[in-house]
């Protein structure tokens, strides 16, 4: 077995180790294969059907701004190196390395269930965020269409939602998302992590080029659609520089608001994290860790509610006054309003009798 069994080239994490819920561990080593030699089998991708008696996923954080959220996969062929949905993959058996972008889940009967929870009488609409666990708009959305099928049935039931994605891909359904956000039913998120191209290639290997995702602002805010920036991880010492440049071409691009999180490294991510580190950036890997640390009470993350978003200590302060007095400066700090919950109905089905008045 080889320390990199696949050609992992497009690929964010460097191994695949086992899921910490397996009692047998995998264990890589060098088997003597050279550069020189024939490369192995790139590593492929598989997308397969699940199971769901449900699909409006309900969270009690205090640390996000939603709590039902839709999330029609699990695992996610953009390969973020950072993703905080890694971990998950461990439920399923699966590595939360290589496993995580390459084995992947849909929901095919993801509207359907959408509907019928929105048709029950005991139903109370409140704001649905798409994509908070994995991109809704990676590839295979181009032909599954699942995301899609999700915002027709709000739409037909006039329920407000919010919708992320670091995919230009969100722009073949500007003709669902535009009469939503002209009734104030509907606003969307951009994930831009950096402008240097090399840097997203490698961090987001599988993602939009930041030109396309700043496009996707541009084009969004000209349908009227209101779309918020997201500089989502800021990793000190690797991406933190471009705080300022992110937000002032969002803000030229229409955006109308930002947001950030600090880089979050739960569970298996942290050591997925530190192999990327050490063989994409092996000259800031040191620096990037100790300064990691200094957000995170000396170690790699601290979950602690309310300062996991966004660290603690003089270098996350400084990150935070940072963000605000750029969002000040571009015009992107103006408060908003909640979109609307009193235009949520249930639509009659073929046979309802029609109300008389």
């Amino acid at each position: 077995m080889s320390a990199l069994p696949h050609n992992t080239r497009g690929r964010g994490a460097r191994s695949n180790a086992t899921s910490r819920f397996e009692s047998h561990a995998r264990d890589a080593f060098d088997d003597g294969w050279a550069p020189e030699d024939d490369e192995a089998p790139k590593l492929s991708t598989t997308v397969l059907p699940m199971k769901s008696k449900t699909v409006i996923a309900r969270n009690d954080s205090p640390d996000v701004g939603f709590t039902a959220s839709l999330n029609p996969y699990r695992g996610c062929e953009h390969g973020c190196i950072y993703c905080y949905a890694r971990p998950a993959h461990a439920f399923l058996g699966l590595s939360p390395g290589l496993d995580f972008e390459s084995r992947l889940f849909f929901k095919p009967e993801a509207a359907k269930l959408l509907e019928a929870e929105l048709s029950k009488k005991t139903y109370k609409p409140e704001v649905i965020h798409i994509g908070g666990d994995t991109d809704p708009y990676q590839p295979q959305e181009r032909t599954l269409r699942i995301t899609r099928s999700l915002i027709e049935v709000l739409g037909r039931y006039n329920h407000p939602f919010s919708v992320i994605s670091k995919s230009a891909l969100m722009l073949r359904d500007i003709d669902l998302l535009a009469p939503m956000a002209e009734r104030n039913l509907a606003r969307v998120a951009i994930s831009i992590t950096s402008l240097d191209r090399r840097l997203a290639r490698s961090m987001e290997p599988r993602a939009a080029t930041p030109e396309k995702r700043l496009e996707a602002v541009r084009r969004l805010t000209e349908a009227g659609v209101p779309v918020i920036v997201m500089f989502a991880p800021v990793i000190p010492g690797l991406n933190d520089h471009e705080m300022e440049a992110v937000l002032e071409r969002a803000a030229d691009a229409g955006a109308v608001g930002a947001g950030y999180v600090a880089l979050r490294l739960p569970l298996e991510i942290k050591d997925l994290f530190r192999e990327w580190l050490q063989t994409d950036h092996p000259d800031r890997a040191s620096r990037v860790m100790s300064l990691v640390r200094q957000m995170r009470g000396g170690k790699d993350y601290d979950p602690q509610w309310g300062s996991r978003m966004t660290g603690q200590g003089p270098i996350a302060d400084l990150m935070g006054k940072r963000f605000a007095a750029a969002k000040a400066r571009y015009g992107l700090a103006a408060r908003w309003d909640g979109l609307d919950l009193s235009q949520f109905r249930v639509p009659p089905k073929a046979g309802d009798q029609l109300a008389l008045f």
